[in-house]
């Protein structure tokens, strides 16, 4: 195997959201840059087996489903035929029409790329075992190796119907029965998927509750519409084994003191992630917490000076966006600029349908944390563009500061809940009050409006609701 050694001035681990856009920021501010990606392809976890594949069937899933509500409107499409390899196919040209755009990305800012295995041989220089041993000499290096799905070990058997969302996502065939262990938001949304399609999905979770932080008001609409998809949903269970019989797998889970056998076409396990900080050679460089996540400071430079690390493998929320960020924080501060991150809402979005978004403090943690407010909400029932879109399910939610009246979190459920809530962050990021959203013109008729009518709920002084105080 051949050695190669290359100089620059940065290198940035891992091709997902976080590494790409902290390469794209450094090499468009005249850094020398090169990126490692361990894969074949670039855009990590995220774009291809993640957050974009899994939103084309989501998108799938919302239309089949739309167009059987459609029939009771008068609008018949006739049943759906579900043509698999199509759907594959199409999932599949979405990611590959987003690798080859980084790739050309790459090229045009000149970003070097080098397919392989990173390991630190020292703080400023790396090891890359790929089809050539490279070396890389830098002056400072960003971590974005991300994270792995959690399987517990006895749940490790050699079968691929035991499913991480990668297998899942695969979509190799649509079960007839199918266990999805862990109601978060990886479970509840490839539920979401599965059942539309025609499997009938059993949700089991551990805590007390699915959708463990989400506010209870929009969780209530969320769970209306998945009970109604799903067969059944377990809270407070855990699963004890696995095992494979036949053509089937045999799960075994207690719930109240009661273990139920039963069988299963597939398993989807969606329990959690681990930092991929790991056989990085970083022992005895960084300081790394018991979990595996790599310690940073608010400029996200680790212990050594030079290094910096972003994304999931600095710890939760993993979030292609909050790991962007990161990213172009860590550029910032290589760059010699004063900055921190200082993010006054990192937003969450859980892509079922109904959709649920959130960004800010929670009524459950405002309580929690004895932090007085107020609420402003307004539901979806009253709104004129919802009601003509048949979505009247819905709530937007503001929590506000009750003596300044500043926004101080942000939630919604409904149709396009994940696109609304950027005005929901916008407001929380300038620290908005209540006037600024009642003084701003909303187009008539959309859902957007939901936010206004919120923000004049405070008062009673919405429009489309009668909430006046006496």
């Amino acid at each position: 195997m051949s050695s190669d050694l290359i100089k620059t001035d940065l290198v940035v681990i891992g091709a997902g959201p976080a590494g790409y856009t902290a390469a794209f920021h450094a090499a468009d501010e005249g850094l020398n840059v090169v990126l490692i990606e361990k894969h074949q392809n670039l855009g990590g976890v995220c774009l291809n087996v993640g957050c974009i594949p899994s939103k084309a069937l989501l998108h799938m899933a919302a239309f089949k489903d739309e167009a059987e509500e459609m029939t009771e409107h008068g609008l018949s499409f006739g049943s759906p035929k579900i043509d698999l390899k199509k759907i594959r196919s199409y999932k599949d040209s979405v990611i590959s029409k987003m690798t080859g755009g980084l790739n050309q990305l790459s090229k045009m800012r000149n970003v070097t790329v080098l397919h392989g295995n990173a390991i630190f041989e020292s703080k400023q220089k790396i090891t890359v075992k790929g089809q050539k041993k490279q070396t890389v000499e830098f002056k400072n290096a960003i971590i974005a190796t991300g994270s792995s799905p959690i399987i517990p070990k006895p749940f490790q058997i050699d079968s691929d119907r035991v499913m991480t969302s990668t297998g899942a996502l695969s979509l190799k065939d649509i079960p007839k029965k199918l266990l999805v262990v862990g109601g978060g938001v990886i479970g509840l949304e490839m539920s979401y998927i599965y059942s539309s399609l025609g499997s009938e999905v059993t949700i089991i979770e551990a805590a007390q509750e699915v959708a463990v932080g989400v506010d209870r008001d929009l969780k209530k609409i969320l769970l209306k519409k998945m009970k109604q998809k799903v067969k059944e949903i377990h809270t407070e269970t855990r699963l004890n084994s696995l095992q494979e019989k036949g053509k089937v797998i045999v799960a075994k889970y207690t719930n109240d003191g009661k273990e139920t056998s039963s069988e299963f076409d597939r398993v989807l396990l969606s329990i959690g992630r681990k930092p991929n900080s790991k056989e990085l050679g970083l022992e005895n460089l960084v300081k790394i917490d018991e979990k595996g996540f790599i310690t940073v400071d608010n400029q996200m430079r680790t212990s050594c000076e030079n290094i910096f690390a972003i994304g999931d493998v600095v710890g939760n929320p993993m979030l292609a966006h909050k790991g962007s960020s990161e990213g172009h924080v860590a550029v910032e501060v290589i760059l010699g600029k004063k900055t921190i991150c200082d993010f006054k809402g990192i937003p969450s979005v859980i892509y079922t349908e109904p959709e649920i978004a959130w960004v800010g403090l929670t009524e459950e943690e405002a309580k929690e944390n004895k932090i007085e407010y107020k609420v402003g909400a307004f539901p979806w029932a009253a709104s004129g563009r919802a009601t003509a879109v048949n979505k009247k399910e819905g709530l937007t939610k503001i929590l506000f500061d009750p003596k300044t009246e500043r926004v101080l979190g942000v939630g919604i459920a409904g149709l396009h809940a994940g696109e609304l809530i950027a005005e929901g962050c916008l407001a929380l990021e300038m620290s908005a009050v209540m006037g600024d959203i009642t003084g701003t013109i909303h187009a008539h008729p959309t859902l957007s409006e939901t936010f206004l009518e919120s923000a004049e709920a405070l008062h009673g002084m919405a429009t489309h609701i009668y909430s006046r105080k006496k």
